[in-house]
């Protein structure tokens, strides 16, 4: 084989695993948004016969071959290749370790699972959903085994999450983020409550969305290539990041921030994904390359630009035109200190940025002891319902608001939840940066977001995956990460809206 021959053999392989993602990732999309609610065993079997295709695709001798012949001659390949060749050869060395049987079983029990999820939450029934938990986290202790048998299990997975992180890591971080929250929480709540009448009352759903639209397009995205939908938990996928992505939404009748700020969140993530640079398409560089770094872009957007003074006055008249009789009477600073208010809450998604950390803590605190075996699932509600307890002071009144109300554990995303605390710390210091050379203010009150957009794409999405989440972190910020940039930030806020 020449190396030419190689070089194009690799890039035709890229775009038949892509094709192949592409099918699974509609098919997973359409069962979590317009699917029936009957369909799952259809569509789980039309998943395995793709995932064997798949499997056999990516962990065959000509597969191994050709990556193996060019990562033996890797100092021959551009930067991009060889990246391309590191990844691949990392997913299937994993692979490998995993009997086929298996891994299509691992495959049908996520579909399975991620179903039964919903209806479990829709009917507060965390006893249907226990068994199928209870598989996952075996599944996944048994596959962190595979690769590395002497390795903790959980910081396996952290790490397959995040490039290098891991529990010492994680303790470390949320210890100066609690050290730093707790006492100004505390702060704010010795102060009289700001208020947020102004987003409850009745909310029409089509209005919403005409609202949902509004945001996407002040956002920058390209709604030619990025669709919405309607969902139980809003979520983000790429089906070819740069031209399909799909973002979705859960409309609540009687709180119009929800599906605004799942929006503005959701859109971060699209808004990533889709600004790759167009000659990653069809490769394994394609998209964001960390869930850390993917996070840093959603809660960039969703809170350090949407729920800005400056951001709320450019976007509060169409606010003030599709909910008239809703905002008589209220004014831009008012809303803005409305989806500001510090108070501990029952839901992660729907937490401000002040506690929203605390809540990342308690599904931490319970991952580890799962993967550890110091708690068994059948007491995962009552262990999630004490720190609620402890951290936030609040008490769950049902499992649908408790230990039910995320998809991440019935989808296998065991180790996801600290990439939204830490990808919320990236974002502050990722915006100071921003500001040394950009007037972020000036941008968000003229309603300008492209040139925002613009260093975002230059310092972050356009390169995709090429380099490791610790790599980019630190080309952008120039500087070793620091949770005192995010401390500091919310205190500066706080004192502004509280009068601290």
């Amino acid at each position: 084989m020449q190396l030419q021959e190689a070089r194009e053999q690799l890039q035709k392989l890229q775009s038949q695993m892509a094709a192949y993602r592409h099918a699974q990732g509609l098919l997973s999309f359409d069962g979590s948004t317009t699917a029936p609610k009957n369909t799952t065993a259809n569509r789980a079997k039309t998943l395995s016969v793709l995932g064997e295709v798949s499997y056999k695709l990516s962990t065959g001798k000509d597969t191994v071959d050709l990556l193996e012949y060019l990562d033996a001659r890797k100092e021959s390949l551009s930067e991009k290749e060889q990246r391309q060749v590191f990844l691949m050869l990392k997913s299937i060395r994993f692979m490998q370790k995993i009997p086929m049987d298996e891994f299509l079983a691992y495959r049908r029990l996520l579909v399975e699972s991620g179903d039964v999820w919903r209806r479990a939450k829709e009917q507060n029934d965390f006893a249907s959903f226990e068994p199928y938990l209870e598989q996952i986290i075996k599944t996944k202790k048994r596959h962190a085994a595979y690769e590395d048998p002497a390795m903790d299990p959980y910081d396996y997975w952290l790490n397959e999450y995040e490039t290098g992180l891991n529990q010492k890591t994680c303790d470390t971080f949320f210890a100066a983020v609690r050290e730093g929250i707790v006492p100004l929480l505390q702060k704010v709540q010795s102060r009289e409550q700001v208020s947020d009448a102004c987003l409850k009352g009745d909310f029409p759903e089509a209005d919403q969305e005409a609202l949902a639209y509004y945001l996407m397009d002040r956002l920058g995205l390209d709604r030619g290539h990025v669709g919405l939908a309607t969902t139980e938990h809003p979520f983000t996928t790429s089906l070819g990041s740069h031209f399909d992505t799909r973002i979705t939404t859960h409309y609540h009748r009687e709180d119009v921030s929800s599906s605004l700020y799942s929006v503005i969140h959701e859109s971060g993530h699209a808004l990533y994904s889709t600004g790759s640079a167009p000659e990653l398409a069809y490769t394994v560089l394609d998209g964001g390359v960390s869930m850390s770094i993917h996070e840093s872009q959603s809660r960039f957007y969703e809170n350090y630009i949407g729920r800005s003074l400056p951001f709320i006055q450019s976007i509060f008249p169409k606010i003030r035109e599709l909910f008239p009789a809703q905002m008589e009477g209220v004014t831009a600073e008012d809303f803005w200190k409305a989806v500001n208010r510090a108070e501990p809450s029952l839901i992660r998604t729907q937490a401000d940025e002040l506690t929203y950390c605390l809540h990342v803590m308690v599904r931490y605190e319970l991952e580890k002891q799962l993967m550890h075996g110091d708690l068994k699932v059948c007491d995962l509600p009552a262990a999630w319902n004490a720190l609620y307890q402890e951290y936030l002071g609040v008490t769950v009144p049902d499992d649908t608001r408790g230990v039910l109300q995320d998809m991440h554990w019935g989808g296998g995303m065991i180790g996801y939840f600290p990439s939204y605390a830490l990808g919320s710390a990236y974002g502050a210091q990722i915006l100071a940066k921003m500001k040394e050379s950009l007037d972020v203010e000036a941008c968000l009150a003229k309603g300008e977001l492209e040139p925002i957009n613009a260093w975002n794409r230059e310092h972050i999405w356009q390169f995709g995956c090429l380099y490791p989440p610790e790599v980019l972190l630190q080309r952008v910020l120039v500087a070793p990460f620091d949770p005192g940039y995010y401390i500091r930030y919310l205190e500066e806020k706080y004192t502004e809206i509280y009068g601290l």
